[in-house]
């Protein structure tokens, strides 16, 4: 480790060399490489962190780049974690990088944090965090918790042993709210300023964290107001009685989408069962992202209409009796299926969580 390299942080009172060689020997697992992961990514290799998980299955696309700063033009198309890991190595050569390509679910979420010192969510759905909060509980892991909403954005550190009690996601939110509730940025919208202000954050109480600093955000639950500047913290304290899975096996069991009231009995979960589908007397798959999204599909019982418009071009699937609906991660199809479910009842209104990038996946 080059010590001059970390010389400018070295010199804090109370922080010096002892605690850049903690940083030297931590790992850290960020999960979502997205407007929240790049900026904690980033702030964590120029830190010195040793080894840095990066988990994410999706690809760089055009909407990403005005928030997600790791990324640029040329590399639309390309693995998040591909991209991410060779932008660290060129920040901080020192470092060893690790990749998970894959989405994190119950069958693999133990073994993917198994090995790092701390967990960051940098996710975007309710599902995940509570299986990434659960995971880190049974397994002891610190998590660093940051999630966005508009003009707002919160930070929290969970699982962590303070005045003789630890606290989790579950405490503070012992009940998930409904998927139309609080949708994510693909729908509610972002400003780059406020996912780089929460992933800063979330990266600071990393490194406070890894260092042993007393001065963490255990217990509380930090809220940023980006309009009016305002910085709120919440106290939150242990709830005894709420109902979580205590080990591996009870994790693997326990229904996620189920407890986040994702109804699954709608889905259409594999490109298999979708060919199927279409292959129905007048069927359509209906993609409900925005124009500028990609990859695009080619399907050729396939309809183009953006959920912001879907409400006034309803009436164009009336001539068909079996219809999916698809985007970028399952978000906007669940909400156009329910939609059209309340138009047209009679019909076999379906949703293909997966999103279009698996279709173009499957072809290659």
């Amino acid at each position: 480790m080059d010590l001059n390299r970390y010389n400018r942080q070295m010199i804090l009172p109370d922080f010096g060399k002892t605690a850049q060689e903690k940083l030297s020997q931590s790992s850290v697992l960020v999960i979502g490489a997205g407007g929240l992961g790049c900026p904690v990514l980033q702030i964590l290799a120029s830190s010195g962190v040793h080894c840095i998980g990066i988990a994410d299955f999706d690809d760089v696309d055009l909407h990403n780049l005005h928030r997600q700063f790791l990324f640029t033009e040329k590399e639309i198309g390309q693995p998040k974690v591909t991209v991410a890991a060779n932008r660290l190595k060129e920040i901080n050569s020192e470092i060893e990088i690790k990749i998970f390509k894959i989405p994190v679910n119950a069958e693999n979420v133990i073994s993917i944090i198994r090995d790092f010192d701390v967990i960051v969510d940098c996710t975007d759905n309710f599902s995940t965090r509570y299986l990434i909060n659960d995971a880190c509980f049974i397994l002891q892991k610190p998590l660093v918790y940051g999630s966005i909403f508009r003009y707002e954005g919160q930070v929290a550190i969970f699982n962590v042993m303070k005045d003789g009690k630890i606290t989790n996601y579950r405490d503070l939110f012992p009940n998930s709210p409904s998927p139309n509730e609080v949708p994510n940025c693909n729908e509610a919208g972002v400003l780059p300023t406020l996912s780089s202000i929460i992933g800063t954050i979330q990266a600071n109480e990393t490194i406070k964290l890894l260092i042993g600093s007393p001065e963490v955000l255990v217990h509380q639950l930090l809220v940023f107001d980006l309009q009016k500047y305002q910085f709120m913290t919440i106290q939150f304290e242990e709830d005894q009685n709420k109902i979580f899975p205590r080990n591996e096996k009870e994790l693997k069991d326990f229904n996620y989408e189920k407890f986040c009231g994702i109804k699954t009995e709608n889905e259409i979960n594999s490109p298999v069962q979708l060919k199927k589908f279409l292959k129905e007397e007048q069927s359509v798959l209906v993609d409900v992202r925005e124009i500028d999204e990609y990859p695009r599909l080619s399907e050729i019982k396939l309809k183009e209409i953006p959920l912001s418009v879907l409400n006034e071009n309803i009436e164009t699937l009336k001539e068909f009796n079996h219809i999916c609906f698809i985007c970028a991660s399952g978000a906007r199809s669940r909400k156009a299926m329910e939609t059209a479910k309340s138009f047209l009842p009679e019909k076999n209104i379906k949703h293909y969580p997966s999103g279009a990038k698996s279709i173009e996946d499957e072809k290659n």
